[in-house]
Protein backbone atom coordinates (compact mmCIF):
# COMPACT_ATOMS: atom_id res chain seq x y z
CA UNK A 1 0.00 0.00 0.00
CA UNK A 2 1.71 3.28 -0.99
CA UNK A 3 2.38 6.53 1.94
CA UNK A 4 0.08 9.02 1.05
CA UNK A 5 1.49 12.25 2.08
CA UNK A 6 -0.34 14.07 4.89
CA UNK A 7 0.00 17.77 5.24
CA UNK A 8 -1.76 18.35 8.49
CA UNK A 9 -4.52 17.55 11.34
CA UNK A 10 -7.51 15.74 10.03
CA UNK A 11 -11.17 17.30 10.29
CA UNK A 12 -11.70 16.22 14.44
CA UNK A 13 -15.19 16.66 16.21
CA UNK A 14 -15.23 19.80 18.19
CA UNK A 15 -14.05 19.05 21.33
CA UNK A 16 -16.51 21.04 23.48
CA UNK A 17 -19.45 19.12 21.99
CA UNK A 18 -21.08 16.23 20.72
CA UNK A 19 -24.63 17.90 19.85
CA UNK A 20 -26.05 15.52 17.11
CA UNK A 21 -24.25 12.94 18.11
CA UNK A 22 -26.27 9.66 19.40
CA UNK A 23 -24.40 7.02 21.87
CA UNK A 24 -24.31 3.77 19.52
CA UNK A 25 -23.49 0.23 20.91
CA UNK A 26 -20.45 -0.71 18.71
CA UNK A 27 -21.07 -4.64 19.59
CA UNK A 28 -24.85 -4.45 18.46
CA UNK A 29 -24.16 -2.91 15.05
CA UNK A 30 -24.22 -4.95 11.69
CA UNK A 31 -21.28 -7.03 11.03
CA UNK A 32 -18.91 -4.68 8.50
CA UNK A 33 -15.24 -3.97 8.55
CA UNK A 34 -15.74 -0.24 10.53
CA UNK A 35 -14.07 2.41 9.14
CA UNK A 36 -11.54 2.67 12.32
CA UNK A 37 -8.66 6.02 13.32
CA UNK A 38 -6.74 3.72 15.35
CA UNK A 39 -6.32 1.34 12.11
CA UNK A 40 -5.46 3.81 10.24
CA UNK A 41 -2.63 5.08 12.49
CA UNK A 42 -1.80 1.54 12.69
CA UNK A 43 -1.20 1.50 8.65
CA UNK A 44 1.54 4.60 9.22
CA UNK A 45 3.17 3.63 12.20
CA UNK A 46 1.99 -0.01 13.44
CA UNK A 47 5.16 -1.88 12.37
CA UNK A 48 7.74 -3.08 14.64
CA UNK A 49 10.93 -1.20 12.80
CA UNK A 50 8.77 2.16 12.17
CA UNK A 51 7.76 2.30 16.18
CA UNK A 52 11.63 1.64 17.31
CA UNK A 53 12.77 4.16 14.65
CA UNK A 54 11.00 6.75 16.05
CA UNK A 55 11.04 5.96 19.82
CA UNK A 56 15.22 6.78 18.89
CA UNK A 57 14.37 9.71 16.88
CA UNK A 58 12.43 10.82 19.90
CA UNK A 59 15.13 10.15 22.27
CA UNK A 60 17.36 12.72 20.35
CA UNK A 61 18.98 9.96 18.16
CA UNK A 62 19.22 11.62 14.69
CA UNK A 63 21.21 9.66 12.13
CA UNK A 64 20.66 7.10 10.07
CA UNK A 65 23.73 5.06 11.12
CA UNK A 66 22.68 5.67 15.20
CA UNK A 67 18.96 4.83 14.44
CA UNK A 68 20.45 1.73 12.92
CA UNK A 69 22.27 0.65 15.66
CA UNK A 70 20.04 1.52 18.76
CA UNK A 71 17.33 -0.67 16.64
CA UNK A 72 19.21 -3.55 15.17
CA UNK A 73 16.94 -3.02 12.02
CA UNK A 74 18.78 -3.99 8.76
CA UNK A 75 19.93 -1.00 6.37
CA UNK A 76 17.51 -2.11 3.63
CA UNK A 77 14.02 -1.99 6.11
CA UNK A 78 15.14 1.20 8.24
CA UNK A 79 15.62 3.19 4.96
CA UNK A 80 11.96 1.85 3.66
CA UNK A 81 10.74 2.58 7.09
CA UNK A 82 11.85 5.82 7.48
CA UNK A 83 10.65 6.62 3.81
CA UNK A 84 7.65 5.49 4.18
CA UNK A 85 7.32 7.96 8.10
CA UNK A 86 8.82 10.46 5.71
CA UNK A 87 6.40 10.14 3.15
CA UNK A 88 3.38 10.24 5.99
CA UNK A 89 4.51 13.82 7.25
CA UNK A 90 5.61 11.75 10.64
CA UNK A 91 9.81 12.66 10.38
CA UNK A 92 11.27 15.23 8.16
CA UNK A 93 14.92 14.52 7.31
CA UNK A 94 17.71 17.66 7.18
CA UNK A 95 20.20 18.00 5.30
CA UNK A 96 23.46 18.30 7.36
CA UNK A 97 26.25 17.34 5.26
CA UNK A 98 26.55 18.15 1.66
CA UNK A 99 29.66 16.22 0.62
CA UNK A 100 28.39 13.55 0.48
CA UNK A 101 24.76 14.39 1.11
CA UNK A 102 23.86 13.16 4.83
CA UNK A 103 20.33 13.41 6.12
CA UNK A 104 18.92 13.87 10.03
CA UNK A 105 15.77 12.87 11.08
CA UNK A 106 13.35 14.56 13.05
CA UNK A 107 9.66 14.56 14.52
CA UNK A 108 7.33 16.72 12.89
CA UNK A 109 4.58 18.04 15.14
CA UNK A 110 2.67 14.83 13.87
CA UNK A 111 5.55 12.74 14.91
CA UNK A 112 6.17 14.75 18.49
CA UNK A 113 2.22 14.17 18.97
CA UNK A 114 3.26 10.35 18.92
CA UNK A 115 6.25 10.34 21.71
CA UNK A 116 3.46 10.25 24.67
CA UNK A 117 2.19 7.06 22.68
CA UNK A 118 5.44 5.18 22.10
CA UNK A 119 6.63 6.23 25.93
CA UNK A 120 2.97 4.65 27.09
CA UNK A 121 4.01 1.30 25.04
CA UNK A 122 7.14 1.13 26.71
CA UNK A 123 5.22 1.64 30.09
CA UNK A 124 2.86 -1.65 28.95
CA UNK A 125 6.19 -3.67 27.82
CA UNK A 126 7.60 -2.88 31.13
CA UNK A 127 5.04 -4.61 32.94
CA UNK A 128 3.84 -7.45 30.94
CA UNK A 129 6.28 -7.91 28.04
CA UNK A 130 9.86 -7.93 29.79
CA UNK A 131 11.46 -9.24 33.29
CA UNK A 132 12.66 -5.88 34.02
CA UNK A 133 12.75 -2.55 32.48
CA UNK A 134 15.61 -1.17 30.45
CA UNK A 135 14.78 2.23 30.99
CA UNK A 136 13.30 4.72 33.39
CA UNK A 137 12.47 8.50 33.49
CA UNK A 138 11.96 11.03 35.76
CA UNK A 139 9.45 14.22 34.54
CA UNK A 140 10.95 17.31 35.64
CA UNK A 141 9.48 17.04 39.00
CA UNK A 142 11.75 14.62 39.85
CA UNK A 143 9.07 12.02 40.60
CA UNK A 144 9.29 8.24 38.04
CA UNK A 145 6.73 9.19 34.93
CA UNK A 146 3.21 7.23 35.54
CA UNK A 147 1.28 7.31 32.16
CA UNK A 148 -2.56 8.53 33.33
CA UNK A 149 -5.41 8.74 30.87
CA UNK A 150 -7.61 11.70 31.91
CA UNK A 151 -10.36 13.38 30.41
CA UNK A 152 -8.81 16.98 28.76
CA UNK A 153 -12.40 18.32 30.03
CA UNK A 154 -13.08 17.07 33.93
CA UNK A 155 -9.88 15.16 34.22
CA UNK A 156 -11.42 12.08 35.62
CA UNK A 157 -9.50 8.50 34.53
CA UNK A 158 -10.58 7.32 31.59
CA UNK A 159 -11.47 3.72 30.67
CA UNK A 160 -13.41 1.33 28.69
CA UNK A 161 -16.55 1.60 31.55
CA UNK A 162 -16.14 5.31 31.65
CA UNK A 163 -16.63 5.94 27.75
CA UNK A 164 -19.58 6.03 25.40
CA UNK A 165 -19.43 5.40 21.55
CA UNK A 166 -21.06 7.70 19.48
CA UNK A 167 -21.73 8.76 16.35
CA UNK A 168 -23.19 11.52 14.32
CA UNK A 169 -27.19 10.95 14.41
CA UNK A 170 -27.21 10.59 10.37
CA UNK A 171 -25.36 7.51 10.45
CA UNK A 172 -22.32 8.83 8.75
CA UNK A 173 -18.78 8.46 10.83
CA UNK A 174 -17.63 11.92 11.76
CA UNK A 175 -15.31 12.29 8.94
CA UNK A 176 -17.45 11.13 5.90
CA UNK A 177 -18.40 14.18 3.69
CA UNK A 178 -21.42 15.21 2.91
CA UNK A 179 -22.49 13.47 -0.43
CA UNK A 180 -21.93 15.37 -3.63
CA UNK A 181 -24.14 16.92 -5.59
CA UNK A 182 -21.67 16.47 -8.49
CA UNK A 183 -20.45 13.00 -9.98
CA UNK A 184 -16.73 13.28 -9.60
CA UNK A 185 -15.07 13.53 -13.32
CA UNK A 186 -14.32 10.64 -15.23
CA UNK A 187 -10.81 9.07 -14.58
CA UNK A 188 -11.13 10.71 -10.72
CA UNK A 189 -9.53 8.92 -7.99
CA UNK A 190 -12.12 8.08 -4.86
CA UNK A 191 -10.99 6.60 -1.28
CA UNK A 192 -12.30 3.40 -3.11
CA UNK A 193 -9.33 2.85 -6.04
Amino acid sequence: MAATQRKGPKTQIAASTLEGYSPVNMAEMRPAVRPCSMAAALEVVGERWSLVALREIGYGVHTFARIAAYTGASRDILADRLRKLEADGIIERRLYSEHPPRYEYHLTQAGRELFPITISLLTWGDKWATDAPAVAFRHDCGHQVAIELVCGHCRGPVTRESLTPVMPATGRSPRTPEPSATPPATGSHTEAD
